[in-house]
């Protein structure tokens, strides 16, 4: 295990720096990396290691995801308003209409397994994004219109109603029946998930204030306590539940609202954490990528990944509509909510494990999707933020 640790360590960031000198984007080269020391190329890395990289990579989320909040300025997102919920869910929407009409005719598929593709491959990257938009926060490029602000909040609900869809669609292939409570458990886990944090940071930023704690311990209870949230939302067995990612988010929120300095201090470790758990993230998302599948990636896998980003895109404008955004700044919008990587890599290959007889064919859109969006997505938002938007 301790090889395979410093293995993707060390060759991710190698490969990540690589890239960057040749003007791409470094998740490329770490994607790279993952593709070549798993077990489907060079098989260097311990499948102990790769056992538990769901987990691994639900950790670096859960990273970026404090960061986020403790950077994330909600009075922006107030500012915002009806923007910011429909960035939620009609871009993914949208993409899923797109699929479903595109992928019968192009992959020979039927319709109900077009609707589980589409689900499969509508959900955005919070891991791609995120960091993307925190980054155009601290420099301030498109700020005073909550531009990046707008993009990481519906990135991190996006993945919460695909991931309810994709559970329905499952269970219709399979011939099962369509509950009721599973589609109105996607508002109620986004509001419980925004209680839960608000409680859970107000909680720390009380606590923060009255023990004497270095700033090392307080990011180590604040992720401690993002973790039990995570494992609470995994337990609970019930219909109804909450999203632990959003929850996440909204602690760094709270933290910020009630205790700043030290909502600066944990922002600043979150930041030295990302880098490590930024490696180890992307270099696990190319471990799960099987590159036999991108040689059945012919013509119409690529025509439906184009189709099916052409209605994201303009699910997207849609949302901005009637906003104070120029031109330029909603293109950079509909290009930055492209990126695909962590949710395809976590529910692409589910649909072929269960034995469904499009399994095949969804996995390798999935894989195609991981591999052209997420460099393509994030060389976009690199090669067009100072361009396209306004630095405060």
């Amino acid at each position: 295990m301790l090889l395979s640790i410093a293995l993707i360590m060390l060759a991710g960031m190698g490969f990540s720096l690589l890239c960057r000198k040749i003007k791409l984007p470094g998740l490329f080269g770490m994607v790279i990396v993952g593709i070549l020391l798993g077990p489907y190329v060079l098989n260097l890395i311990d499948p102990s290691v790769l056992a538990i990289s769901a987990q691994l990579r639900k950790i670096a989320l859960i990273i970026i995801l404090a960061r986020a909040g403790l950077t994330l300025n909600i009075s922006d997102l107030k500012r915002i308003g009806r923007p910011a919920i429909l960035m939620c869910f009609l871009p993914a929407t949208l993409e899923m209409i797109g699929t479903v009409l595109l992928a019968p005719k192009l992959l020979s598929i039927s319709t109900m397994e077009a609707a589980l593709l589409g689900a499969v491959i509508g959900a955005v990257s919070p891991a791609v994004i995120v960091p993307k938009m925190i980054r155009l926060i601290e420099e301030g490029y498109g700020t005073e219109k909550g531009i990046p602000q707008l993009i990481l909040a519906g990135a991190s609900a996006d993945d919460v109603y695909v991931i309810v869809l994709f559970s329905t669609f499952t269970s219709l292939v399979q011939g099962g029946n369509v509950s009721v409570l599973r589609f109105v458990n996607i508002p109620v886990s986004v509001v419980l998930g925004i209680l839960a944090g608000l409680l859970c940071g107000a909680f720390l930023a009380v606590m923060f204030m009255k023990w004497e704690l270095t700033g090392t311990v307080k990011a180590i209870v604040f992720l401690c306590v993002c973790f039990l949230l995570s494992a609470a939302e995994d337990a609970i067995s019930l219909p109804i539940t909450f999203s632990s990612l959003i929850a996440v988010m909204f602690i760094g929120i709270a933290m910020q609202k009630k205790n700043g300095e030290d909502a600066r201090i944990l922002s600043g470790k979150f930041n030295e954490l990302w880098k490590g758990a930024e490696v180890i993230l992307f270099v696990l998302v190319g471990a799960c990528v099987d590159i036999s599948h991108l040689a059945n990636a012919g013509a119409s896998v690529l025509l439906l990944l184009a189709g099916a980003l052409v209605f994201r895109m303009l699910g997207v404008w849609v949302c901005l509509l009637k906003t104070a955004l120029s031109g330029r700044e909603k293109l950079f919008c509909m290009l930055s909510y492209t990126p695909k990587a962590t949710v395809q890599a976590a529910i692409g290959g589910i649909p072929l494990a269960m034995g469904l007889p499009c399994g095949d064919t969804i996995l390798t859109v999935a894989v195609a999707a991981i591999m052209i969006t997420a460099p393509l997505g994030a060389f976009a938002i690199d090669r067009t933020y100072q361009k396209f938007l306004i630095k405060n």
